[in-house]
C-alpha cells in the first residue's frame, strides 16, 4: 500500500510541477523576462518579490541560465510523471 501511495502522490506532484514549470517557461520566453528563485530566507522577507525579474536584454546570461534550469526541472518532472518514483527494495 505504501508503494502505491508513493507512486500516485509522486506522479500527481510531478504533473502539477510540470504544468507550472512549462507555463513559467512559456511566459518567460514570450515576454522576454522571467522571475528567478532567491534561496536566501532573509532576502525573501526583506525584498519585494516583484523586483526579482530578469529581463533578456538587461541580463542575458542570467536569463538563459534561469531558462536552462527551468528546462532541466521540466524534464525531471516529466520523467517522474511518466515513469513514477522508484523505491529500492530493502
Amino acid at each position: 500500500m505504501q508503494f502505491f501511495l508513493y507512486e500516485i502522490v509522486a506522479r500527481i506532484v510531478a504533473i502539477y510541477l510540470c504544468v507550472n514549470c512549462s507555463r513559467q517557461l512559456w511566459y518567460g520566453l514570450v515576454e522576454r523576462k522571467i522571475a528567478y528563485f532567491n534561496d536566501d530566507f532573509l532576502d525573501g522577507l526583506l525584498i519585494d518579490w516583484s523586483k526579482l525579474i530578469l529581463h533578456r536584454d538587461a541580463a542575458p546570461v542570467r536569463y538563459w541560465i534561469t531558462i536552462g534550469l527551468q528546462v532541466n526541472f521540466l524534464v525531471g518532472c516529466l520523467f517522474v510523471a511518466i515513469f513514477g518514483w522508484w523505491q529500492p527494495n530493502t
